[in-house]
């Protein structure tokens, strides 16, 4: 067995993936026109896209399919759609009040060989971060104040200083909801800043939980943000994942196959990726 034939179709589903996603998508020349303004995307919202990601969770009985990864519980996605009233099918089993919110966008985006990072392509109309940002600021809100819960007291968004002006206007319009922290070098120290941004601006009403979200991830739902919160608050942390689909094979010099990883037990992480603060 040859590691290449297996890499190779790989590497064509992937850039059969990409070319689908180049299709609904653009690339702007300049930020400024585009991000300051900060239109929620009203093209396509997150709760019209049948685009099976409701998460396994009976949000109704409060049935839970906790599976343990490194002592978190994964909660996952199925085919369930969205309703077609735009109404999240979740009950208000989750307290958003005591959960800070970090909003990774600090990626470089090297790995999407695209002529900036891929979260500020766009995306049906609007910049794929702006999905992520109008459901932290907006639509998660107002479905916890319908709830008569409290919506997330603070959104942290990573990213680099270059493009902090350029978002700072939308700093502004959520002036004590929404603040920045710089990224790090890697993932983990981004991770890292952005937690500390929300230690420091939440001393008065600390936040018990903190939850992690890529911006390149602009499809999450509300009840799966609510799903994972919650079982985070149960078990202490939690993240969002699906079952592996790809076939995954290990080698020890990247040349030959010394087996098939069997996918029964193994799961693709996605975000939130929630945990409590000590």
């Amino acid at each position: 067995k040859f590691i290449c034939a297996t890499t190779s179709t790989l590497l064509t589903s992937l850039l059969a993936s990409l070319f689908v996603l180049l299709l609904q998508s653009r690339t702007v020349s300049s930020f400024g026109s585009v991000i300051p303004s900060f239109l929620p995307p009203t093209t396509t919202t997150n709760n019209n896209i049948n685009n099976n990601a409701i998460t396994r969770s009976n949000h109704r009985n409060h049935q839970r399919n906790k599976n343990a990864l490194f002592h978190t519980t994964t909660t996952t996605r199925t085919n369930a759609k969205s309703n077609p009233n735009n109404e999240p099918d979740v009950a208000p089993s989750a307290d958003f009040g005591q959960v800070g919110f970090v909003l990774l966008a600090g990626g470089s985006g090297s790995r999407m060989k695209a002529n900036m990072p891929k979260q500020f392509l766009t995306l049906r109309g609007s910049p794929v971060l702006h999905y992520s940002l109008d459901m932290f600021l907006n639509k998660l809100p107002a479905f916890a104040e319908s709830q008569g819960l409290s919506g997330p007291p603070i959104v942290v968004l990573v990213m680099d200083p270059i493009y902090q002006p350029d978002y700072q206007p939308i700093v502004d319009k959520y002036q004590g909801k929404l603040a920045f922290a710089n990224p790090g070098i890697e993932r983990q120290g981004s991770v890292e800043n952005g937690l500390a941004k929300v230690i420091e601006l939440t001393t008065s009403k600390p936040c018990t939980h903190v939850a992690i979200h890529d911006s390149a991830r602009p499809l999450i739902t509300i009840p799966e943000i609510s799903a994972v919160i919650s079982d985070a608050q149960t078990t202490g942390a939690a993240v969002l994942g699906v079952p592996c689909k790809a076939t995954i094979k290990e080698s020890a010099d990247g040349l030959t196959v010394l087996r098939t990883i069997p996918r029964a037990r193994l799961w693709e992480v996605h975000t939130p990726q929630v945990v409590g603060i000590d």
